[in-house]
């Protein structure tokens, strides 16, 4: 291993590099609302200071719904290293008949080594429950695979009523704010300990 590789990994192990956050948005449906939000969130974890944002739109992975044994298809070998690199994970979802995507399940399902031990943090949208209910089955599905779901999340109920009469989002964004932040302040959190602690101890097999 040469010096400066050491020297990043030794950074990373450390707490120093920045958090790699890969923000995921999980509806793939014409007319969706996840891009919006989604793009709200990442500024707001820009601009926590220490963070490296990398998007995934699921609409433009191509990732097939059929899982097969053997050799991954190329859509799941383009994405799994970008999983990898990943220190922590915000998912961006909306809520549809009480639960999640099916295009989110079938990407969680692609992947395994990628999640594990690593936070996953939550944006949701939807109607009266703002998409809670999709989280919480959410949280049981990532902790099979080993995965620490936090405990804050930011979430959006009414969605639609959210533009202000200039077309801004959202239209009352102080308690959003304070969410994302809250949120963001345990995710990385998390994300440097888990990080450090893997450098440190390989995860149980």
């Amino acid at each position: 291993m040469s010096t400066d590789t050491t020297a990043r990994a030794s950074a990373a192990a450390s707490g120093d590099a920045p958090v790699r956050v890969c923000v995921i948005v999980a509806s793939t449906r014409e007319g969706r609302f996840g891009p919006t939000a989604a793009a709200w969130f990442r500024e707001r974890a820009r601009g926590h200071g220490g963070v490296a944002v990398d998007p995934v739109d699921l609409a433009g992975t191509r990732l097939p719904e059929r899982l097969t044994e053997g050799e991954p298809p190329a859509a799941v070998a383009a994405l799994a290293p970008r999983l990898a690199a990943a220190d922590a994970f915000v998912v961006v979802t909306p809520e549809y008949n009480h639960s999640f995507p099916a295009p989110l399940k079938t990407a969680i399902d692609w992947f395994v080594d990628e999640w594990r031990a690593k936070p996953v943090g939550f944006v949701s949208y939807g109607g009266v429950s703002g998409g809670l209910r999709a989280v919480e089955q959410l949280r049981q599905v990532f902790a099979e695979l080993r995965a620490v779901t936090v405990r804050d999340s930011v979430s959006f109920a009414d969605f639609w009523d959210r533009f202000d009469a200039e077309g801004g989002w959202p239209s009352e964004p102080e308690a959003a704010e304070e969410a994302a932040a809250r949120m963001l302040d345990e995710l990385t959190w998390w994300a440097r300990a888990l990080r450090s602690h893997r450098a440190a101890v390989p995860y149980p097999a």
